[in-house]
Protein backbone atom coordinates (compact mmCIF):
# COMPACT_ATOMS: atom_id res chain seq x y z
CA UNK A 1 0.00 0.00 0.00
CA UNK A 2 2.99 2.37 1.14
CA UNK A 3 4.29 2.13 -2.80
CA UNK A 4 0.92 2.67 -3.99
CA UNK A 5 0.59 5.88 -1.81
CA UNK A 6 3.91 7.19 -3.45
CA UNK A 7 2.93 6.73 -6.69
CA UNK A 8 0.30 8.60 -6.23
CA UNK A 9 2.27 11.60 -4.42
CA UNK A 10 4.57 11.73 -7.40
CA UNK A 11 1.73 11.66 -9.62
CA UNK A 12 0.14 14.30 -7.74
CA UNK A 13 3.32 16.07 -7.64
CA UNK A 14 3.89 15.82 -11.32
CA UNK A 15 1.09 17.27 -12.29
CA UNK A 16 1.11 20.33 -10.20
CA UNK A 17 4.61 21.04 -12.32
CA UNK A 18 2.50 20.66 -15.27
CA UNK A 19 -0.13 22.63 -14.47
CA UNK A 20 2.12 25.92 -13.53
CA UNK A 21 3.67 25.47 -16.49
CA UNK A 22 0.65 25.29 -18.55
CA UNK A 23 -1.13 28.28 -16.80
CA UNK A 24 2.48 30.08 -17.70
CA UNK A 25 1.99 29.80 -20.61
CA UNK A 26 -1.43 30.64 -21.11
CA UNK A 27 -0.98 34.28 -19.28
CA UNK A 28 1.31 35.24 -21.61
CA UNK A 29 0.36 33.41 -24.98
CA UNK A 30 -2.97 35.74 -23.97
CA UNK A 31 -0.67 38.80 -23.02
CA UNK A 32 1.16 38.03 -26.39
CA UNK A 33 -2.27 37.76 -28.38
CA UNK A 34 -3.33 41.24 -26.77
CA UNK A 35 0.48 43.22 -27.26
CA UNK A 36 0.41 42.00 -30.86
CA UNK A 37 -3.01 43.02 -32.02
CA UNK A 38 -2.47 46.22 -30.38
CA UNK A 39 0.60 46.53 -31.75
CA UNK A 40 -0.61 46.43 -35.38
CA UNK A 41 -3.58 48.20 -34.68
CA UNK A 42 -1.95 51.53 -33.40
CA UNK A 43 1.61 51.41 -35.53
CA UNK A 44 1.05 54.11 -38.19
CA UNK A 45 5.00 53.41 -39.98
CA UNK A 46 4.69 52.44 -43.50
CA UNK A 47 5.70 48.99 -42.84
CA UNK A 48 2.52 48.26 -41.27
CA UNK A 49 0.04 51.26 -43.56
CA UNK A 50 1.77 49.36 -47.01
CA UNK A 51 0.80 45.58 -45.66
CA UNK A 52 -2.43 44.09 -46.52
CA UNK A 53 -4.67 42.27 -44.69
CA UNK A 54 -2.96 38.83 -44.62
CA UNK A 55 0.27 40.05 -44.23
CA UNK A 56 -0.54 41.79 -40.90
CA UNK A 57 -2.75 38.74 -39.89
CA UNK A 58 0.08 36.43 -40.05
CA UNK A 59 2.67 39.21 -38.91
CA UNK A 60 0.04 39.01 -36.08
CA UNK A 61 -0.01 35.45 -35.37
CA UNK A 62 4.29 35.30 -35.87
CA UNK A 63 3.86 38.07 -33.08
CA UNK A 64 2.23 35.57 -30.89
CA UNK A 65 4.21 32.77 -31.12
CA UNK A 66 7.76 34.29 -30.85
CA UNK A 67 6.64 36.99 -28.48
CA UNK A 68 5.11 33.93 -26.02
CA UNK A 69 8.60 32.44 -26.30
CA UNK A 70 10.11 35.25 -25.26
CA UNK A 71 7.93 35.96 -22.73
CA UNK A 72 8.29 32.25 -22.02
CA UNK A 73 12.45 32.64 -21.95
CA UNK A 74 12.28 35.81 -19.67
CA UNK A 75 10.23 33.54 -17.28
CA UNK A 76 13.29 31.40 -17.18
CA UNK A 77 15.55 33.93 -16.81
CA UNK A 78 13.75 35.19 -13.92
CA UNK A 79 13.53 31.97 -12.12
CA UNK A 80 17.13 31.64 -12.92
CA UNK A 81 18.42 35.26 -12.16
CA UNK A 82 16.25 36.35 -9.44
CA UNK A 83 17.89 37.23 -6.49
CA UNK A 84 16.99 35.61 -2.55
CA UNK A 85 17.55 38.53 -0.48
CA UNK A 86 17.18 42.19 -1.55
CA UNK A 87 18.85 45.72 -0.17
CA UNK A 88 18.06 48.98 -0.98
CA UNK A 89 18.44 52.60 0.33
CA UNK A 90 15.83 53.95 -1.42
CA UNK A 91 12.83 52.85 1.36
CA UNK A 92 9.33 51.20 0.50
CA UNK A 93 8.89 52.26 -2.53
CA UNK A 94 12.05 51.40 -3.91
CA UNK A 95 11.54 47.69 -2.63
CA UNK A 96 7.86 47.60 -4.17
CA UNK A 97 9.51 48.38 -8.06
CA UNK A 98 12.00 45.90 -7.11
CA UNK A 99 9.81 43.49 -5.94
CA UNK A 100 7.30 43.89 -8.89
CA UNK A 101 10.31 44.01 -11.81
CA UNK A 102 11.54 40.25 -10.56
CA UNK A 103 7.86 39.10 -10.71
CA UNK A 104 7.12 40.39 -14.05
CA UNK A 105 9.55 42.66 -15.37
CA UNK A 106 12.08 40.05 -17.40
CA UNK A 107 8.79 37.90 -18.86
CA UNK A 108 7.74 41.82 -20.18
CA UNK A 109 10.75 42.47 -21.68
CA UNK A 110 10.68 39.20 -23.76
CA UNK A 111 7.27 39.35 -24.74
CA UNK A 112 7.85 42.86 -25.57
CA UNK A 113 10.62 42.25 -28.00
CA UNK A 114 9.33 38.64 -28.82
CA UNK A 115 5.95 40.31 -30.38
CA UNK A 116 7.86 43.14 -31.52
CA UNK A 117 10.95 40.90 -33.67
CA UNK A 118 7.70 38.60 -35.05
CA UNK A 119 5.90 40.96 -36.55
CA UNK A 120 8.75 43.10 -38.08
CA UNK A 121 10.24 40.32 -39.20
CA UNK A 122 7.01 39.60 -41.02
CA UNK A 123 6.23 42.82 -42.33
CA UNK A 124 9.35 43.48 -43.53
CA UNK A 125 9.03 40.65 -46.47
Amino acid sequence: MDEFDNDVMHSAKDSGDDSEISSTLIIWGIAAVVLSILMIINNTSGLVLGAGGFQKSIAVICGIVIGTLGALLGDALRRFARPNSVFTRGGFFQLIWIKVFWSIGPQCIGLVIGVSLGESLILMI
